[in-house]
């Protein structure tokens, strides 16, 4: 059987996502499930997997050809020999697994999140590899508590907004970068102290903020266009969490850099070390699903593109326009 589907037949630009019909259905072994695939979601691991920036990643394994995307939500449509945890017609959702960007997926069973009956699938979507993000990064690699206080760039994006609100929930103060007047407003609403980067020195508009002594912890999904100035903006001893690459990967820091700028702490994480097992998975859906159905946590959808427009999505995404997740509706 065949399905439509994208495919990357060379890593490249966004022009590198091919629409194609044809493609044959994914089969399933012991352990895994077949997903009718009904949203994809659309993350900056997929630009970094698309453009070859993982290529040689043991965590994110890709060899062209591949169907991208690493997250969806849809229904079971069948399971393979000694799968117990989901059955056929379940509606479930996952994420850091290749091949999203189809009509049918296969997943590891034990990374499939059941999708409880009051939310619904494009918000359980953006809860997986965002959602997850925000919470690691808040509740485990640096656990914010009240008194603490947090940079966190990009913070009109999906997960810049999910995270500002995990920060508030955790009784933290949340610092945000943005571009423009009307994300610094999107980013006020969640609780966010928004500086316009492209008005202020923002390390500069932090220490002020902070009468000097900087951030306990800077997120930093941004890379290299950020790094410099997170280093400047973090306390004595401060975290930097450097999670991501929008503006392009930090090809490398000179620790003495590190110690010029008060001895700070800098990692690298993947969410695929912190969602390392089943139970570690289901506590954060737990967390995020119970969150958005008592009202505590909201989820911005910017905008769902057809799958077959997967190459405007990725541009949209990587020109920086983006006001919360994006979606293709598969």
């Amino acid at each position: 059987m065949t399905m439509n589907a994208i495919r990357v037949h060379e890593y490249g630009d966004a022009d590198a996502l091919h629409y194609e019909g044809g493609v044959p259905m994914p089969d399933i072994g012991p352990g895994e499930a077949l997903i009718k695939v009904a949203t994809a979601g659309i993350n900056f691991i997929d630009v970094y997997v698309r453009s070859g920036v993982y290529k040689h990643s043991h965590t994110y394994k890709n060899t062209p050809p591949f169907v991208p995307g690493m997250e969806a939500g849809g229904t079971v449509e069948a399971v393979g020999e000694g799968v117990d945890n989901v059955k056929p017609g379940d509606r479930v959702a996952y994420c850091l697994v290749l091949g999203s960007y189809a009509e049918y997926a296969k997943v590891p069973a034990w990374r499939l999140v059941k999708i409880p009956d009051a939310i619904d699938m494009d918000i359980a979507v953006t809860l997986m590899l965002q959602g997850m993000t925000a919470h690691y990064l808040s509740h485990s690699l640096y656990e914010l508590t009240p008194g603490k206080t947090a940079l966190i760039h990009a913070g009109a994006g999906g997960v810049g907004q999910l995270l500002t609100q995990m920060a508030k929930l955790r009784g933290a103060r949340a610092i945000t970068t943005v571009s423009t007047p009307e994300k610094a407003e999107i980013s006020r609403a969640r609780g966010g102290e928004p500086v316009i980067y492209r008005d202020v020195d923002f390390a500069e508009a932090v220490l002020e903020m902070t009468d000097g002594k900087g951030v306990d912890v800077v997120y930093d999904g941004v890379g290299q266009m950020t790094i410099a100035g997170s280093m400047k903006a973090a306390k004595r001893r401060g975290t930097i969490a450097l999670f991501g690459g929008a503006s392009g990967s930090v090809k490398s820091i000179n620790p003495l850099d590190l110690a010029e700028n008060g001895s700070l702490f800098i990692t690298r994480p993947h969410l695929w070390d912190y969602t390392f097992d089943a139970a570690e998975i289901a506590r954060r859906g737990k967390d995020l699903f119970g969150w958005v159905a008592s009202g505590e946590l909201s989820v911005t959808i910017d905008r769902t593109f057809p799958l077959a427009d997967a190459t405007a999505a990725h541009t949209y995404l990587q020109e920086g326009k983006t006001k919360g997740k994006l979606l293709l509706s598969v």
